[in-house]
């Protein structure tokens, strides 16, 4: 036999035809599912409540928009950048709270530490709240609005309390430096137009550079304090006793001029009673000043009794008279006698 009949040769191995075509396709599919993606989600964009877009166009401000959903043009043909417009925010100056501690704060002597107006020196720290006007304007008129607004206020802030005396920055003053400090920072950001508006500004704290000085204000605001106190207790106690003493004096004031009309009445009427008595003398002097005379007697001796009797040119008392006569008769008597007399006198 042939050994050539038995022998066998294996097959070689043919490595498998990659399949281009396919994987080529495959790519593209991806590069095409990728970039549809990327257009899709650069063609809108979302706005918070607090916030404001400002949109450009290769580089240009083409639009703001408010809170909600929006669309642009993709590819970075448009860019959004959101700004924080309805919320205020704060820069603290010559301290900063501790984010780990809300209750400490750490001290800025830098930024605390000032002069007065009378050469003395201070720790005042400011506490400011301001938020962006104009997205546009925060964006674009400057570069870091932020810092360009912190040193605007430190530099006021040190303008005010170096014009002012070391009392009012430590005591009752601090509300004054406060407004101007305001005044003075709206004025000037006015001018910059960086797109911040100035809410607030308020003195967090501010005392003297050593413990002997703090006690030393301390005692002094204790003292006016009390003066204050007693100041509204006076004024209390003229409040409860003013109305009752107006009272009285208005009581005594009427009691004056009812006594001085009284006065004035009774006067009067005396003139008209001295007029009237006046025009009767004129009339019968005699009869007059008999009767004038018989008022006086009976007005100075009103329990007297007498009786006169004329009839024989002599004046003769009859004691007890009540004792013979009637008092209707004694009266009549006595008016009898009267007439006489002053007929009498009348003719003498």
């Amino acid at each position: 036999m042939d050994r050539n009949e038995y022998s066998y040769t294996p097959p070689r191995y043919q490595k498998p035809k990659m399949e281009w075509k396919k994987i080529k396709r495959i790519v593209i599919l991806a590069v095409v599912v990728l970039l549809a993606a990327a257009i899709g989600t650069s063609c809108w964009y979302t706005v918070d409540e607090k916030q404001q877009a400002v949109v450009t166009t290769f580089g240009k401000v083409t639009n703001v928009t408010d809170a909600g959903i929006h669309f642009k043009l993709p590819l970075g043909i448009q860019q959004v950048q959101k700004v924080d417009v309805n919320v205020y925010q704060k820069i603290e100056l010559g301290y900063r709270t501790d984010k780990s501690n809300n209750l400490g704060y750490d001290v800025i002597e830098s930024e605390s530490k000032m002069i007065t107006g009378d050469y003395n020196i201070v720790n005042v720290e400011f506490f400011v709240e301001y938020k962006v006007s104009d997205p546009v304007k925060y964006l674009f008129s400057s570069y870091e609005p932020e810092d360009i607004l912190r040193n605007l206020i430190q530099s006021q802030v040190r303008n005010v309390v170096g014009s002012t005396n070391v009392d009012s920055v430590l005591t009752d003053g601090k509300e004054a430096i406060q407004m101007q400090v305001k005044d003075l920072i709206i004025q000037t950001l006015e001018q910059y137009d960086i797109g911040l508006m100035l809410n607030d500004v308020k003195i967090q704290d501010s005392d003297p550079p050593t413990d002997e000085v703090t006690a030393a204000f301390k005692n002094v605001e204790t003292a006016k304090q009390g003066a204050e106190t007693v100041v509204n207790e006076a004024k209390a106690y003229q409040n409860a006793e003013l109305p009752a003493a107006e009272a009285q004096a208005d009581q005594l004031l009427q009691n004056a001029a009812y006594l001085k009309q009284k006065r004035i009445n009774e006067a009067l009427e005396q003139v008209a009673m001295f007029e009237a008595r006046y025009e009767e003398y004129a009339q019968n002097p005699a009869i007059t000043r008999s009767r004038m005379y018989y008022e006086a007697i009976t007005e100075a001796l009103p329990d007297v009794k007498l009786y006169i009797d004329l009839s024989d040119g002599e004046v003769m008392k009859v004691l007890p008279l009540e004792d013979f006569m009637g008092s209707g008769d004694t009266d009549s008597a006595r008016t009898n006698s009267v007439e006489q007399n002053q007929n009498e006198g009348g003719e003498n």
